[in-house]
Order: C-alpha cells, then structure tokens, then sequence
C-alpha cells in the first residue's frame, strides 16, 4: 500500500479452517516456506480448541455449565492469543503473513443451541461484524478429505480428532455455516489431488494479494531440479535471502519417511516435522506440521543412524518471475555432498523452454534423479556401497528406493 512515497508494510491475516483432516496443518506448514521465501514475515497461529483440550479436558465429564465455560474460554484464548500476534506485527516492518488455524466462528459452530447468543449478551463487545467479517482478512475452507477423498481421512497423529467419516462431514458443514457472510471465503475442495489441493490454496492467497509469482503456480507447474557447477559472486545475485537448512531423518515405521528441518537465519528458526507415506491410488501424501523447538529437540532422539544430517544454505531469489531456490550443501554435510550445488524451481514450461538465469553454469537437469534424493544423499548404506566399508569417504549417491527427489521439503 502507499502513503505518499512511502511503502506501507503489507498484513494478511487469514483462516484456515474446514473439517477435519482436510489438510489446514500441512498447509500451514508449506504457506510458511513459500511465503517467507518470498521475504515475508509468517506467524501461525495453533488451534485454540486443540491447546485447551488437550490439556486433559474431557467433554464427558462435563455438565452443561461447565462445558458452556470452556467454550467461552476457547474463543478468549483465541482473540488473547491473536492480539499477541496483531501487537507483535505491528511492531514489524516486514509485510506479514499471519495464519491462523481455525478462527473464531469455528468455535461457534461447537455450541449448544442458543449458547452463541448467550456469550454475546455475558461479553457484549462480542459480535459477528467484528469476530467474522473485520477480524480476518481471508477465510479458507479446506473441504474434509471424508468428502470426495474418502481413502485419505485418518484420525491419526491428532491428538484431539475422534470423528468417523460421517461425523467428519457434518463438522466440514457445522464450520462452513459459521462463516458464511465473510466478504473474502474461499472453499478448496477435493476434486484435485493433495497437492494440487494445497497448490490451489496457495494461489488463492496470491490472487487475493495481487501476488504474481509467475508460472510457478500453474495447475501444469512441476518442480525441475538442476545440478549447479558454479555460481558468481554474492554481488551479481539478483535480490534474494539466504537461510541456513538441516535436514534428519527419523526412525519410521512400514516405508514411512520422516524427516526434521530446522530453517533459518540471523539466529531466527522455524520448525517442521514431514512424514512421507508410501503411495496411496498413485498418489504420494507428505504431512507436514510445524513445531516447537522443544518438539524438534525432542524427536531428534529418534534420529535414524543410517541416515547423516544434512547441513546446507538455502538461497531464494526471483529472476524473469520465476522463483527460484539454490540449496548449497555445506561442509558439515557428508563428504560426496559438500559444495553440491542444485537449484530448482516450479514451472509449467518444459525443459527445453525454460531459460534458466545466465549469471550461473548449470551442469545438468537432474528432475526425478534419485542420485539427488536428500534421502539417498543422506544414506549411509551410499558409502558403504562406495567404500566397502563404514565412513563418510563416499563420493556418489546410491539409487534407492522410496527416495524422496524433493531435496527441498
């Protein structure tokens, strides 16, 4: 926005909300890596219901009084906890993505009959213009998966998720009538696949920002991967922001991959925790959540030994409209990836039409190389195939199976 010559710092608040398992916390998670490579600010906010219940509430041990308190309590936790955000942005001067997951209408659709009109006549600054329409920016209603994608509900790793399929359809329906009359509501359903699902959220948030981010979006865009053999100097970079990137694997269960990446810069780190399933109808599902430090610290006691921690610098920049990000694995990374460089970047273009940046010398295309797999290049069955024996000495990658070729999640 501007104010005479001055650029005024952009703030989208936004909701994700929808029934369960419709994919709001991995969504979450990808819209913080996307839009903080763009240079943005990102808070995610937790679900209020999910923080207070799952401190040992239980509903059944409630009578109507008290459950009608913890209800109020919930939404009081909710706009506390959005005022400490709202306060904190206002401080920045970065353009701020905040995401909130669930917002106060979706506390409303919970209630017993006559329940919201009784909260509203106990705190009487509570209405909907004000709760709905002026406190948010956006609404996402992220469809549950027990519409349309039935193979995919699960309850599981949710600490506080019961419903079956036809429970979950009727919260998908309880929440989506709560909001209706936000100006800005948006419904991503399951006629796509998961990816395509959280790819469509993403534009629907660009769109209403006015954020061109070129092809890289499209409902064709893959992600091609190059092997880099130089680069110039910091100063002949477009501009772009670096991040410091560790990537562990975990122990996992059945053909599971689960990974940590701690991301970061100037001291500053956000969290995620993926879980990658085996294939389900030809698709693959990757969960992602965001956590604590804590949490991070704590599932690293699982790290898999035969995996090495990845250590690289991440480099993202926009160049012709094309977003670009440029891992550089560093020393501390296994020896056959230390100065490995790959670039990628989404597009719908092909190969052969894709002009990549001229400031630097690319070797290779390297899409759906397993070579490249962060997986296999973190394995350290890759040098003892090399070697013969146990040590970092190895210099090339093993093709393995169920190798993640997305070097970047």
């Amino acid at each position: 926005m501007m104010n005479g010559n001055h650029i005024e710092k952009k703030v989208h608040k936004i909701v994700l909300t929808g029934g369960p398992c419709g994919g709001k916390t991995t969504s979450q998670a990808r819209l913080k890596t996307f839009f903080e490579g763009l240079g943005w600010k990102v808070l995610c906010l937790p679900e209020a219901a999910t923080v207070v219940i799952g401190c040992g509430i239980r509903w059944n041990d409630l009578n109507e009084e008290q459950v009608f308190q913890v209800q109020e309590n919930i939404i009081k936790t909710m706009l506390q906890v959005e005022k400490s955000i709202d306060d904190y942005v206002a401080s920045q001067n970065h353009d701020c993505l905040i995401i909130c997951d669930r917002g106060v209408m979706d506390a409303t659709a919970f209630l017993n009959p006559g329940d919201w009109e009784k909260m509203k006549e106990v705190n009487p600054e509570w209405n909907e213009i004000d709760l709905r329409d002026n406190r948010y920016h956006q609404v996402i209603h992220m469809v549950t998966a027990a519409k349309g994608a039935e193979d995919f509900y699960t309850i599981g790793g949710h600490k506080t998720r019961r419903e079956n399929l036809d429970g979950a359809r009727a919260v998908d329906d309880l929440v989506s009538h709560a909001w209706i009359g936000h100006p800005y509501y948006d419904v991503i359903d399951n006629s796509t696949d998961f990816e395509e699902k959280i790819r469509r959220t993403t534009v629907t948030i660009c769109n209403r920002l006015g954020i061109d981010v070129g092809d890289r979006l499209a409902a064709n865009a893959i992600k091609r991967k190059y092997l880099i053999a130089k680069i110039p100097d910091d100063k002949d970079f477009p501009a772009f922001l670096d991040f410091d990137v560790v990537h562990d694997y975990l122990l996992a269960s059945n053909e599971n991959q689960v990974r940590l990446r701690k991301r970061g810069r100037d001291g500053h780190w956000s969290y995620t925790h993926t879980v990658r399933q085996p294939k389900i109808n030809d698709q693959v599902v990757e969960c992602r959540m965001n956590i604590t430090r804590r949490e991070y610290e704590t599932l690293l006691n699982q790290r898999d030994q035969s995996h090495y921690t990845i250590f690289k610098k991440r480099r993202c920049f926009l160049y012709q409209n094309f977003y670009y990000q440029l891992d550089i694995y560093k020393d501390t990374s296994p020896i056959r990836c230390r100065g490995l460089m790959i670039i990628e970047v989404y597009t719908g273009k092909d190969a052969g039409q894709l002009q990549m940046p001229p400031f630097m010398t690319v070797a290779k295309e390297i899409t759906g190389n397993p070579d490249y797999s962060m997986y296999n290049l973190s394995r350290r069955c890759s040098d003892v195939c090399a070697n013969g024996e146990n040590g970092e000495n190895g210099e090339n990658g093993e093709n393995g199976e169920n190798g993640d070729s997305s070097v970047s999640n």
